[in-house]
C-alpha cells in the first residue's frame, strides 16, 4: 500500500502539482452513446398561427397553450395561440396581461398558469409575476407572486402542485413550489446544479430535471446533469446523466419513456432524440428529429402522440418558425 501511495505522489509531482492539488470530475462524463433505435415516427400538423419562438406551452382539456415569446425580430409579443389537437385547428386566445417570453407555465385544476419570464429579450429584468387564465372566462388574473424573479426554468405539476425549477442566472439554483389551491409559494431545497434552458418530467412521484445552459446568453457550457427531487423526504439525488450536454431542447413523459428533443449543444442546433426508461436508469438514442428545434418548453402525449410545437429552427432568438411536429413513440417503458 505505502508503495502505491509513493508511486502516486512521483506521477502528481511529475505533472507538476500535489496530492492536494489533484483535479476532481464533479460532473463525470455521461455513458458511450448506445445504438440509435428506431423508436417511432414523425408526421406534421397545422403551423402556428404566429412563428414565436422562447416560450412555454400548456396543456387543458386536449388544447395546446403557447404563451408569448418573439418571432425573428425579437420583439416580445402577448400572443396566446391555442391549438385543438382533435380538428388540428389554430385560434388565438385571450392576450397575456403583459409581455413574456421565457416564462413557464403548467395546467391545474382547469386552469392555465404563466409564470415569471422577462419582458424584453435582452437586457430587461426577469419578472416575479403569477397569471392565471380560466377558458371558461377568458381572462387573466394576477396571483401570488414568486419568491424570486426568474426566467428559463422549468415547470412542473405534480399532486396539483406546480414545482419551478432553475432560471437565467444569478437564479439557476432557485426551487419551489406553487399550490394554486391556496395561491401560495413555498420556498424548497436548492436545485443541485444551477442551470436554466432545461427540461423535466415527473416520474413515479418525483420530480426530473435534466440538461441546460449553465451560464447567460448563448454560453457554450451545457450540461448533461439529470437530478430528482423526492417530494416526500425534500432531498434531491443524481441520476443518470443525458447522452450529450444541451439546452433549449423539450421533453415528456410518453409510455413510461422520458421523451428528450432537440436544443442547442456546443456545435449549434442538435436533432437529437432520446429517451429514459425508468427501470432501467439509462438513456437510448432514437433516431433523429427531421426539423431540429429549440426555445419551446412544454409538451403533451395524447392520442398516441407526442406534440412538438414551435421552436427556434437555429442557434438564439432569432429563428423562430411555424413548424408544428409530431411524433408516434413506439418504444414503451411501462
Amino acid at each position: 500500500m505505502k508503495y502505491a501511495v509513493a508511486l502516486l505522489a512521483l506521477f502528481i509531482s511529475a505533472c507538476g502539482g500535489s496530492p492536494a492539488e489533484a483535479p476532481v470530475n464533479l460532473h463525470p462524463p455521461p455513458p458511450p452513446p448506445s445504438p440509435i433505435v428506431d423508436g417511432g415516427e414523425w408526421g406534421v400538423r397545422a403551423n402556428l398561427v404566429e412563428p414565436n419562438s422562447e416560450l412555454p406551452v400548456a396543456d387543458l382539456n386536449g388544447k395546446l397553450y403557447l404563451l408569448g415569446g418573439y418571432p425573428g425580430s425579437r420583439l416580445t409579443v402577448r400572443t396566446v395561440q391555442i391549438y385543438d389537437l382533435a380538428s388540428d385547428r389554430w385560434e388565438l386566445g385571450p392576450p397575456l396581461p403583459q409581455l413574456n417570453n421565457h416564462g413557464m407555465a403548467a395546467s391545474v385544476n382547469g386552469k392555465i398558469y404563466l409564470i415569471g419570464g422577462q419582458t424584453a429579450a435582452d437586457g430587461d429584468p426577469y419578472v416575479d409575476t403569477v397569471y392565471e387564465l380560466d377558458p371558461a372566462r377568458g381572462e387573466w388574473v394576477a396571483k401570488a407572486r414568486m419568491p424570486t424573479a426568474r426566467s428559463a426554468g422549468v415547470a412542473l405539476v405534480h399532486e396539483g402542485k406546480i414545482y419551478v425549477a432553475g432560471g437565467r442566472p444569478p437564479r439557476g439554483n432557485d426551487f419551489a413550489v406553487y399550490d394554486p389551491t391556496a395561491d401560495r409559494w413555498d420556498v424548497l431545497p436548492n436545485l443541485p446544479s444551477q442551470r436554466n434552458h432545461m427540461t423535466g418530467a415527473v416520474i413515479n412521484g418525483r420530480i426530473h430535471v435534466v440538461g441546460g445552459r449553465l451560464g447567460p446568453g448563448l454560453s457554450p457550457l451545457k450540461t448533461t446533469a439529470h437530478e430528482v427531487f423526492d417530494p416526500q423526504t425534500k432531498t434531491w439525488t443524481t441520476s443518470t446523466p443525458m447522452l450529450s450536454g444541451r439546452s433549449g431542447m423539450n421533453g415528456v413523459l410518453a409510455r413510461g419513456c422520458f421523451h428528450v428533443w432537440g436544443g442547442e449543444d456546443v456545435t449549434g442546433m442538435t436533432p437529437n432524440h432520446e429517451y429514459y426508461d425508468p427501470r432501467s436508469g439509462q438513456w437510448t438514442r432514437l433516431r433523429d428529429m427531421p426539423i431540429p428545434i429549440h426555445g419551446i418548453n412544454g409538451s403533451v402525449f395524447k392520442d398516441g402522440l407526442i406534440w412538438v410545437v414551435g421552436g427556434g429552427t437555429g442557434i438564439g432568438g432569432a429563428h423562430a418558425s411555424h413548424h408544428n411536429q409530431v411524433f408516434r413513440p413506439t418504444v414503451s417503458c411501462e
